[in-house]
């Protein structure tokens, strides 16, 4: 693990706001996608591995959410539509909605509630994420924590990667852009695009061990430190022994 004196070269206490990625961060999207998908696919008698649908789903969402913005629920229908088209089979309407819905029961990772109450007394939290605002209010539920900002894809009209939603972040803040740490799990989606636009980031690589890039495209970034979860973030900024 790494040591907050010895191995870290980010200096916290420059930082007073900490922006999040929510889903593949702080919810497990994975495991959420997942369990929505694999019925479906079970009942067109689809059999395709996990790791294998996770990646189409990387896809056919990449591809969709570089479109014309629509809302995520929107998004999930098309993505499901995509997937069905690829593996030959037609969703019905209740499996689009219930698909669409699915970010509903979507889990958080077991350290991401705890992570955030500690975090939230030295720094101000901020999320930034591709999702609408109702749905993300029942993640939020689960994280069990308020936020000082929510900046989500519907607000904005546009997806990450698009700088669009890093310079909302950046505007938005209440603080200068070298005081926000950028936190999240996506090199594609976030970590790539925040360096661009000369934030500091935190790679929370949650798919270590595993192969292949899961529900996330493959990209290149180099992040100013990789952690394998939010807890040791929290220990390196101090906020948990």
């Amino acid at each position: 693990m790494l040591s907050k004196d010895e191995d870290s070269t980010v200096n916290f206490d420059q930082f007073e706001c900490l922006s999040f990625d929510c889903y593949g961060t702080l919810i497990d999207w994975e495991t959420g996608i997942w369990s929505a998908l694999r019925p479906i696919l079970k009942t067109h008698e689809v059999k395709a591995s996990h790791d294998d649908q996770l990646e189409l789903y990387a896809k056919a969402e990449t591809e969709i959410e570089g479109r014309p913005y629509r809302p995520y629920r929107e998004v999930l229908k098309a993505v499901l539509f995509k997937i069905g088209d690829v593996l030959g089979f037609e969703p019905s309407r209740g499996e689009l909605e219930s698909f669409s819905m699915s970010v509903m029961n979507w889990p958080a990772f077991p350290d991401s509630s705890q992570v955030l109450r500690a975090l939230a007394t030295p720094y101000r939290l901020i999320i930034l994420s591709n999702i609408d605002d109702d749905l993300f209010g029942f993640s939020q539920k689960l994280l069990g924590v308020e936020f000082d900002h929510v900046f989500t894809a519907q607000q904005i009209g546009s997806y990450k990667p698009s700088r669009r939603n890093f310079e909302h972040l950046i505007q938005h803040s209440g603080v200068q852009r070298h005081k926000i740490l950028h936190v999240a799990q996506s090199l594609f989606h976030d970590i790539a695009p925040a360096k661009e636009m000369g934030l500091s980031t935190v790679w929370v690589n949650r798919r270590q061990g595993l192969s292949g890039s899961g529900a996330t495209p493959p990209a290149e970034a180099e992040p100013d430190l990789t952690v394998p979860d939010l807890r040791s973030l929290a220990v390196l900024t101090g906020s948990m022994a």
